[in-house]
């Protein structure tokens, strides 16, 4: 039994307009919102970001300074300093800020000794209670 001439047509009308509505799908499919290589990007760039805030919050927390004023508040400075990783990356973006401003004042001469203390046993308190939470 061979196909008739109808059934072929019939049959490769059905390929065709099968193609025509898989093409736009496929295309959608092949066209993200993001490609991969801003993904890439803006991962990468999101982890270097992290790592800053990490690295001037230990270094602020790291100071001859900041050691003596955590053992006068009787906070243990490795607990903090260890601590400073497992913040979220909000948190960490806000504790590197405010770590951040106050060297600048505090080399300004805008914060007196006195005042950096405070500052640091406030931020070192708020990383212990925000770990603890």
């Amino acid at each position: 039994m061979q196909p008739s001439t109808s059934r072929i047509l019939i049959a490769s009308l059905i390929c065709a307009l099968t193609f025509v509505f898989q093409a736009p799908l496929l295309a959608a499919t092949q066209d993200h919102i993001v490609s991969p290589a801003e993904l890439q990007q803006a991962t990468a760039s999101a982890a270097r970001s992290r790592q800053q805030n990490i690295d001037k919050v230990e270094k602020f927390f790291s100071s001859a300074q900041a050691e003596k004023a955590l053992k006068s508040a009787h906070l243990n400075a490795v607990q903090v300093k260890k601590a400073v990783p497992t913040l979220n990356n909000q948190e960490l973006a806000r504790l590197a800020s405010r770590a951040d401003k106050a060297q600048k004042d505090f080399a300004a001469g805008a914060l007196t000794n006195q005042q950096i203390t405070y500052i640091l046993i406030a931020l070192a308190t708020a990383v212990i209670v925000i770990i603890a939470t």
